[in-house]
């Protein structure tokens, strides 16, 4: 099979997902060293991968309808030159937006997910598909794992899993100037997701955080501008016995790699942070009711995550997780009670037991 010449990624959100893309780019690149690669990607998540060699971004904002539609359909062409289309189009959103902007992307080969997955009449916008998988649904591969096998079409084999998440010299240096590096092992919580069902009570991330401080840990807590993070934090510190370092609504999205690279463990709910966190390498204590964390967690290690999906799809869904379409997202209010401050302690621990090196307060449980 001829190697393609240009090839278009359509993955606008959400920054999770964006980072999961990152290993399939990687694929790619390192096959085929000249081949052009263009993503048309949201705003945020554009500014998140800002500097990733090899790649031309394409913003789209939401906000501007179909006629930013027809502006991204002009901006690709001019790109594109007398070459007029890409040779293959690889479509790795559902959503009904993302579906009908894929119609405005000029390529030969459209290749988008197998039936099973489809939905928002995806089917009509591809002319090929990724190979289906069999098995459970809510147990079925990793999002990044199918992400992955876009490229299988073309003639490739995802065979290893690199990020290289681009994270510049300065944003490194601003995150080394947030605690110091005394050996106090860090615990750092993201405790908002953009989904809001996802989220876990304030109180509740206070008493982990308390018993964390307890072993001699730091605790730091990162988020967003936005005024749930910013409440949800100030109830967490509000609510803590113990020291807590706040540095919500503080740093940048190219900061963000850089300060989640330097805790030892993270805490978050199934969130954008919780992915960036892992693609650095940092282990992540998940905290997963309304998601499946064989789906969607932190995919290096989920060891360390609270898995209470099939609990919540039993109680909301009147069926085990097994039985449940892949994907399925159990957005309840109330669902994230499921998952109790004993079990998010009893993760942490097991972090402790097997990183003895960085446990803390020796003896502490």
């Amino acid at each position: 099979m001829r190697p393609p010449e240009s090839i278009c990624l359509l993955r606008l959100s959400a920054l999770g997902d964006v980072t999961h893309v990152l290993p399939l780019v990687h694929t790619l690149r390192d096959a085929w060293p000249q081949v052009r690669l263009a993503w048309v990607i949201g705003r945020g998540e554009r500014r998140l991968l800002d500097g990733l060699a090899g790649v031309d971004f394409f913003e789209y904002d939401k906000k501007t309808g179909v006629a930013g539609m027809r502006a991204l359909r002009r901006a690709l062409r001019q790109s594109l030159g007398t070459a007029g289309r890409f040779d293959a189009l690889l479509h790795m959103q559902l959503a009904a937006r993302a579906n009908l902007l894929s119609g405005f992307v000029p390529a030969r080969r459209r290749v988008g997910y197998d039936r099973l997955r489809s939905k928002e009449l995806h089917g009509l916008f591809v002319n090929e598909r990724i190979a289906a998988t069999t098995g459970p649904q809510a147990s079925g591969p990793h999002v990044l794992d199918v992400l992955g096998s876009f490229c299988e079409p073309l003639g490739l084999r995802r065979e290893r899993v690199r990020w290289d998440l681009p994270v510049p010299a300065d944003a490194r240096e601003w995150a080394a100037a947030q605690w110091p590096a005394d050996g106090t092992p860090t615990l750092l919580i993201s405790p908002c997701s953009s989904h809001a069902l996802r989220n876990w009570r304030a109180e509740r991330y206070a008493a982990v955080a308390d018993h964390a401080a307890s072993q001699g840990w730091r605790i730091v807590l990162c988020g967003g501008r936005s005024a749930l993070e910013r409440e949800t934090a100030d109830a967490i510190a509000a609510t803590m016995t113990q020291p807590v370092l706040d540095l919500v609504g503080k740093d940048t999205l190219k900061q963000l790699p850089a300060l989640l690279e330097r805790a030892d463990l993270v805490m978050s709910p199934d969130s954008g942070p919780m992915h960036i966190a892992n693609a650095m390498g940092t282990r992540v204590l998940g905290l997963h009711a309304a998601t499946d964390p064989n789906r969607s967690g932190p995919y290096s290690e989920r060891r360390y995550c609270v898995d209470r999906y099939d609990a919540a799809a039993r109680r909301y869904r009147g069926r085990p997780a097994a039985e449940l379409r892949w994907g399925s997202k159990i957005e309840h209010e109330g669902v994230m009670d499921l998952i109790t401050v004993e079990d998010a302690i009893a993760a942490f621990e097991r972090f402790r037991d097997d990183h003895p090196q960085i446990a803390g307060t020796a003896g502490g449980h």
